[in-house]
């Protein structure tokens, strides 16, 4: 499936988000009818709670075509890996969302209105998810999982290294394109590619980094935008004739 077309790819949020909703609001209403004494119903709520919960990872299949297994035992070690690694960025993203931008937002709108139940509930779960953000972290660095942050990490070592045993240091420059220019994380090493966007934050891919909201949070840390710095990429050395 082409994920270029934005719309597309919201309408396809959108949808898993409605049928996960719908999971959880029928196994919900089969909590309430089971204490109600109404067995039947609770039985119908919670096998289309079931149902939607297939239509959910159907949605979200193809949204993220790289983490489906067909057959994990023809899958090397490192395949795993990378998928379950997929798995906990995507969480991290998630958690961090929730405890640097929804929550704070739900909770002064709440307060604005002088709902002080509904924002301190808020606030609960802001700390929750920042919580669940840190335990996904720990997680993926305790496996060793979170690739692209560690790959750049040994890449700059490694190269350090080399210019000590007497190597040629290595040329890295800024791209001066918009459209290709990466941008790292100073507080976690993120990176962010144009080319690939952040659409489970709402940026489309194609977008430069400056056509980025100010409010955009790094999707494993949380930092700003603005701890972000243009990306110093090794420069490709041509082999002459």
């Amino acid at each position: 499936m082409d994920l270029s077309n934005f719309t597309t790819l919201q309408n396809l949020e959108s949808a898993f988000g409605g049928e996960s909703m719908a999971n959880r609001k029928y196994l919900f209403f089969a909590a309430v009818a089971r204490q109600l004494g109404f067995s039947d119903l609770a039985k119908l709520f919670k096998e289309t709670a079931d149902q939607e919960t297939e239509h959910a990872f159907t949605h979200f299949e193809l949204l993220h075509p790289e983490l489906v297994v067909k057959d994990a035992a023809v899958l090397t070690d490192e395949q795993k890996r990378e998928i379950i690694s997929r798995c906990l960025s995507l969480a991290i993203e998630g958690e961090t969302y929730e405890y640097t931008t929804m929550y704070p937002e739900f909770a002064a709108a709440a307060a604005h209105d002088r709902d002080n139940p509904a924002a301190e509930e808020f606030l609960k779960q802001a700390q929750e998810s920042n919580d669940h953000a840190n335990t996904f972290r720990a997680a993926a660095h305790r496996f060793g999982l979170l690739k692209f942050i560690e790959n750049y990490h040994a890449d700059r070592y490694t190269e350090a290294l080399e210019v000590l045993n007497g190597g040629e240091p290595v040329t890295r420059v800024v791209s001066a394109d918009p459209q290709t220019q990466k941008w790292i994380c100073r507080q976690c090493s993120m990176i962010y590619d144009p080319v690939t966007g952040d659409p489970d934050s709402g940026i489309a891919p194609g977008t430069p980094f400056a056509d980025i909201p100010d409010d955009w949070c790094c999707p494993i840390c949380g930092a700003s935008k603005k701890t972000f710095k243009p990306l110093e990429e090794k420069v490709t050395k041509l082999l002459g004739g």
